[in-house]
């Protein structure tokens, strides 16, 4: 064997211990990455991180390291560990800005400031990967419209929900095959219903505030009876006891018609007492009731109901009544002076 084959030989084992611990460190590269894919398919979240965490440890290329960092990531975030994804997200960003999977950290981080209850940097963030990509594949669309979707929710979370209803409309209209086309119609839906039990409340505070003028008018009223009553006894005892000039018999008429006027007048009380006591029993069986809010109720609100028109109009006619009886006694009274 001549000296250019034996440096050959030497060659050749020279590059086979150099490429060895190269291909080995691929194999376990590749070994980590799939358990942890595995893992990740049977929701074996934390499981998962160990596994990608070894697999980017083990990496050879940015590529490889960028892939295991992101399925890292995803994992951190299936198993509610936000604050070792948001780390994790930045050291991505910070070493692999022009990875394909940085992008998708945007719409990520959105996500856990949403989680976290930061609404406001969170629809930023949505707004800012919306604007970064295109509806050029299904998966992409499918992530615009999860970020749409997101966008509604802060504002819905937010109590926003002429706003949110924008976003929820976007969805539905643009992306009809999208798994967040339900839940935004669903969202919609219960937009609609809030706008009504927010305006049946409102209703229902001003009747209930109308049904306490009511009770008052009522009262004043039946105070004002009562007041009058104890005047026009006071009368009839004074003309009872009073001796003047009326012959027997024209008194004995003046405090008929006179007695005949004030019971009258208390029958008329005791009505107003029983309209009272009734309407208030009305009332208080209303506040009671579980209203369910829909549109006929609303048209009944904007529209008084023959009952509460009645009772309206009833109050008012007692108040004349108790006017007129009122005159009636009083004229009584100077007839009775005049004789």
């Amino acid at each position: 064997m001549d000296m250019s084959q034996i440096r050959h030989i030497i060659f050749v084992l020279l590059i086979g211990v150099l490429l060895f611990p190269l291909s080995a460190q691929e194999n376990i590269f590749a070994r980590r990455f799939q358990n942890g894919s595995e893992l990740y398919q049977h929701s074996r979240w934390q499981e998962a991180s160990i596994e990608f965490r070894r697999a980017q440890e083990s990496a050879r290329t940015m590529n490889d390291w960028s892939a295991a960092l992101y399925w890292l990531i995803l994992s951190e975030l299936a198993n509610s560990d936000y604050g070792s994804a948001l780390r994790d997200m930045a050291e991505l960003e910070k070493h692999a800005p022009a990875s394909p999977y940085a992008r998708d950290m945007v719409y990520h981080r959105a996500r856990i400031y949403f989680l976290q209850g930061y609404f406001e940097e969170a629809l930023a963030l949505f707004n800012r990967y919306n604007n970064s990509t295109t509806d050029d594949s299904k998966m992409s669309a499918d992530r615009r419209a999860a970020s749409f979707f997101w966008m509604g929710e802060c504002l819905y979370t937010m109590s926003q929900f002429e706003e949110a209803q924008k976003f929820y409309a976007w969805v539905i209209a643009r992306y009809p095959g999208s798994p967040k086309f339900e839940a935004a119609s669903y969202r919609m839906d219960l937009i609609k219903q809030k706008k009504i039990e927010a305006e049946l409340l409102a209703l229902l505070q001003l009747s209930h505030e109308e049904a306490l003028r009511t009770s008052e008018d009522y009262q004043r009223t039946i105070r004002t009876y009562e007041h009058t009553l104890n005047v026009y006894q006071r009368r009839i005892t004074d003309l009872t006891n009073t001796s003047g000039t009326q012959n027997d018999v024209s008194r004995i008429q003046n405090e008929s018609r006179l007695q005949s006027a004030v019971n009258e007048y208390k029958n008329d009380a005791s009505n107003v007492r029983g309209s009272y006591a009734e309407a208030q029993v009305i009332h208080d069986s209303s506040l009671e009731e579980q209203f369910v809010p829909d549109v006929t109720q609303i048209n009944q609100f904007h529209n008084p109901s023959l009952n509460q028109r009645n009772t309206i109009d009833s109050n008012e006619s007692l108040r004349e009544r108790a006017r007129q009886l009122g005159n009636n006694v009083q004229q009584i009274l100077r007839d009775g002076g005049a004789r």
